[in-house]
């Protein structure tokens, strides 16, 4: 199991790196995360949803994503409540304070995933969440020490250099833990280092004699993580930085954020300037297109970009002929009216769009999450995706649909083309349509991206340099079966 001494220390990169060592080696292996809290999501061939990092850990493992790699998904809908999706579906949502005394009963849908994992591979290299130096969340942990303890699986913590402090994060953590978690520690990694990992062989020495713990090596920052897909917002770059030579492209950093790596196609093409739009900022009147991305709470998020005033900014930009695009919640927003009676996708009520596509959309409980392909209906070019909502959408301008799915025609364009939404995940993940695109918004751009080859290279890339700077072969050797669980914990 791989914790870290912090969030995004790097765990789901080394993760990833390790899953695809272990595949080159000839393991059969798996990733697994017991708890994830995460906007980002994948979704599986049997309607499941997960974690986007453990479908990139998947990925690198030769797997397709399911269920059984992330049992328990919390995706945030507000400040202090988030819906709760066990085994890739949503059970219900919980505020903070609830989840956290009452989530030990979900260890029986964790435990079940596992040992349904281990009876199937060789080797599951775990991913743990935020720090297990959060001992004042031990209690019913199911996502760090208390998963590691229940099935007695090794741990290998690593720290961020990077940040500053990593000698005290490493020692720090250890010195707060219980004995009984400690004992499951078989070593450390120092991860993002950046100049000469030898300078700090002294501090390796600081950490190996006040902990005990042997090192299994110090990574150097690694480029190739930064052409993977994100899971956490808080890794995304922000500003303008208005290249006039290239397309620009914008997108409102949305409150509840969702499935963002949409645009990790377009932020890797050389002819375009793809820019998030922090909160208190405008969007710049000098780019050719606006994103509204997907959202976990549409009609909160809707909200928050009247708050910021982006709702002006969009309309303004789409009456001056600007090019304007909607995905998933985004898509719901453009409509005239958007109608959450239920509260199932955050908060009750109702609200008016932005009123720039001829649609009206209604929240419902059922949750639609479906791999998809089908054809641009405009170029034919092919595509492949996935759709993850809970909304349906009626009105004239879905007789424009932006593709036919094998599903039926999905999305809607305005008359005149310049405004689209869609459901579709994924879409500029495929060459063909992102060219084609691209092409209607410039004619002189030309782009030589493979995305899906982009993402193999940066996990091979990952790879060797884990193998270069880590003894991954100590590491595997810590691996041991873990204890059976007598599964008696009531499911929600």
């Amino acid at each position: 199991m791989i914790q870290g001494t912090g969030s995004d220390v790097g765990k789901s990169v080394i993760v990833a790196g390790l899953c695809r060592i272990a595949k080159r080696q000839g393991w059969r292996v798996a990733p697994f995360k017991p708890q994830n809290m995460s906007n980002n999501a994948a979704a599986c061939a049997d309607g499941g949803e997960i974690g986007r990092a453990q479908a990139v850990q998947a990925r690198a493992a030769g797997l397709e994503p399911h269920p059984d790699f992330n049992p328990v998904l919390l995706k945030p809908q507000t400040d202090r409540g988030a819906q709760v999706v066990v085994h890739g579906k949503p059970v219900g949502t919980l505020n903070a304070t609830d989840y956290t005394t009452g989530r030990a009963h979900l260890m029986t849908a964790v435990m079940q995933s596992f040992q349904r994992l281990v009876a199937a591979h060789d080797l599951v290299i775990v991913e743990g969440a935020g720090s297990p130096a959060e001992v004042n969340l031990r209690a019913g942990d199911i996502a760090n020490m208390g998963f590691a303890h229940a099935a007695n699986v090794p741990v290998c913590l690593v720290g961020d250099i990077d940040r500053g402090g990593v000698i005290a994060a490493l020692v720090g953590t250890q010195s707060v833990l219980e004995a009984k978690d400690r004992a499951l520690i078989v070593g450390f990694l120092v991860n993002k280092f950046r100049g000469d990992p030898a300078l700090f062989t002294e501090g390796v020495t600081v950490i190996e004699r006040r902990t005990g713990w042997p090192c299994f090596g110090v990574i150097p920052w690694m480029p190739a993580a930064t052409r993977l897909p994100a899971e956490d917002a808080v890794s995304l770059s922000l500003g303008h930085s208005a290249r006039a030579d290239c397309i620009q492209i914008a997108a409102p950093l949305l409150s509840r954020l969702a499935n963002f790596d949409d645009a990790d196609p377009l932020r890797f093409e050389p002819d375009v300037d793809f820019n998030f739009v922090p909160p208190g900022q405008p969007i710049p009147r000098d780019v050719d297109v606006v994103i509204l991305l997907g959202t976990k709470s549409t009609l909160g998020d809707l909200a928050f970009l009247r708050e910021q005033g982006w709702d002006h900014d969009v309309i303004a930009h789409a009456r001056n002929g600007g090019h304007v695009l909607g995905v998933c919640g985004g898509f719901q927003m453009l409509g005239h009216r958007l109608h959450d009676l239920a509260g199932a996708d955050g908060p009750v009520g109702s609200l008016n769009g932005l009123g720039l596509l001829d649609i009206e959309t209604t929240m419902a409980r059922e949750k639609i999450v479906r791999p998809a392909r089908g054809r641009c209906s405009l170029s034919g070019a092919s595509v492949t995706g996935y759709e993850i909502h809970m909304g349906q959408s009626g009105g004239p301008a879905l007789a424009r649909p932006m593709f036919q799915l094998e599903t039926g025609p999905d999305g809607a364009r305005s008359q005149d083309g310049l405004i689209e939404g869609t459901y579709l995940h994924g879409l500029f993940a495929n060459d063909a349509y992102r060219r084609g695109w691209l092409s209607r918004l410039r004619d002189t751009t030309a782009t030589t991206l493979q995305y899906e080859a982009s993402v193999e290279a940066a996990l091979d890339d990952v790879a060797a340099t884990l193998t270069d700077s880590m003894d991954t072969d100590a590491l595997f050797s810590a691996a041991r079966r873990p204890r059976q669980v007598a599964l008696t914990a009531q499911m929600p």
